[in-house]
């Protein structure tokens, strides 16, 4: 009797976390439709199914599948992205402020293209009736960003090498090299003109309309295998939350989960900055929140954090568009008004308090 109430009782434990996940995938997919009408155009529901149907007018159609639909996907992939690379670096090194942001990996991406800018040209002036800045080789930036964002991840598992890949060790590293690569780059700045300054500002805003389908390709390319090893290894993480010593008594290579995990999240939170710039508080909060709602079991954190870090995107893309309309805001800027109230509330509230204990 007494196993058949337990038995009872994990079966309404799962039940809540699986409804969750479900009413989290039919939020995204409402927010989208609701994301598809909102804008400085104004297009009805029915001019927008007409569009799909392959009988819109040929401004609807440009509006909703060349502007507004990448947007819309772009933020899902990107909030998916940097909500799980931070929930796996926050399991691997047992700390709540682990993410992409203050591992210093967003950082050296925007000293990636500060390189890019100043020291490759990648910046130039807009001839016209005022001037105005251009990016006149975003790939070559997107490419120095890449590049330099995996510099940083390399450099923490250097020193973990060196010294042991303990979390301690990872943590203080990747503060060193935030520090270092914002110092990088403000030492760039100081030496650029006006042009090159203007052009390195405007890629460190975190804007999605930077993307367009070919990136959205590449984004899917390198987020497909990346969630798939993460989802693999949850088992794995939920032993590692319980302590060193316990997963490796439970035959958890923990040094190498630990150095592929940081490298894979690396990768995919590079695929996010290198082309829309730096995201902030997506990776850092999200993550606390789905913990708070449906516990720490990484089976279904992982994919709740990236379910919630899709939704949390795309309402800071509507507020982008909507909120100053017809000025488009970077969705950067909202991701850092709405994250950080948010980020304080966990923080009083004691974010993880007894988990990292």
């Amino acid at each position: 009797m007494k196993e058949r109430k337990v038995l009872d009782q994990y079966s309404q434990f799962t039940r809540r976390k699986n409804t969750f996940l479900v009413i989290f995938l039919v939020l995204i997919i409402i927010i989208a439709f609701v994301s598809m009408l909102l804008g400085p155009s104004n297009i009805g529901f029915k001019d927008m199914m007409n569009v799909f149907a392959g009988k819109g007018e040929g401004a609807d159609t440009q509006i909703l599948l060349r502007l507004r639909l990448p947007r819309i996907l772009a933020a899902i992939m990107s909030g998916l992205a940097l909500s799980v690379s931070g929930a796996v670096m926050q399991s691997i090194l047992r700390n709540p402020l682990g993410s992409p942001f203050t591992l210093g990996i967003s950082n050296a991406a925007a000293f990636g293209a500060a390189f890019a800018v100043i020291i490759l040209g990648a910046g130039s002036m807009q001839s016209g009736g005022s001037d105005s800045v251009l990016i006149n080789n975003p790939y070559l930036i997107t490419l120095s960003a890449f590049i330099w964002s995996l510099v940083a991840c390399f450099l923490i598992l250097l020193v973990a090498r060196m010294r042991g890949a303990t979390p301690e060790n990872m943590i203080l590293t990747g503060i060193i090299a935030s520090s270092l690569f914002m110092a990088l780059t403000t030492g760039l700045q100081y030496v650029a003109d006006d042009i090159e300054l203007a052009a390195i500002v405007f890629w460190t805003f975190g804007d999605l309309s930077k993307g367009g389908w070919r990136e959205l390709v590449i984004q899917a390319v390198i987020l497909t295998p990346v969630l798939v090893y993460f989802f693999r290894n949850s088992w794995n993480y939920n032993a590692l939350d319980s302590g060193d010593e316990t997963a490796q008594s439970m035959g958890v290579n923990i040094y190498r989960l630990r150095m592929r995990g940081m490298v894979i999240a690396s990768l995919a939170t590079a695929s996010v900055v290198s082309f829309y710039g730096i995201i902030a508080f997506v990776g850092l909060v999200v993550p606390h929140i789905v913990r708070r709602l449906i516990g720490s079991d990484e089976r279904y954190l992982l994919p709740g954090a990236a379910l919630t870090g899709a939704a949390f995107m795309l309402v800071c893309d509507i507020l982008a568009r909507t909120v100053i309309s017809p000025l488009v805001l970077p969705v950067g800027i909202l991701t850092s008004i709405v994250g950080a109230p948010l980020f304080i509330f966990l923080l009083v509230k004691g974010i993880g308090s007894s988990q990292w204990k």
